[in-house]
């Protein structure tokens, strides 16, 4: 079932579970954080950019961007040191 515009997709948490696995997994493997986060972030621009025009991938990172100048980011929950 699709979200409605503004809504989050009933598998977002199941989708972030996956990823969070795969993290935790990339740092065992003794991948540096910015070489799994640079790879995490290559992909999921790929993945946009299968379903979505440019307009609106730019306004998804416009909006990161903001969150992370707004510093929302320092609220996340961290994953466990390994």
């Amino acid at each position: 079932m699709q979200a409605a515009e503004g809504d989050a997709p009933e598998d977002l948490s199941h989708a972030g579970s996956v990823v969070d696995k795969a993290i935790e997994y990339m740092l065992e493997q003794q991948i540096s954080p910015i070489s799994a986060a640079s790879a995490l972030l290559g992909g999921a621009l790929g993945l946009l950019s299968r379903s979505m025009e440019d307009r609106a991938i730019a306004g998804v990172l416009r909006q990161a961007l903001a969150s992370v100048e707004a510093g929302e980011l320092r609220q996340l929950p961290t994953l466990p040191k390994s």
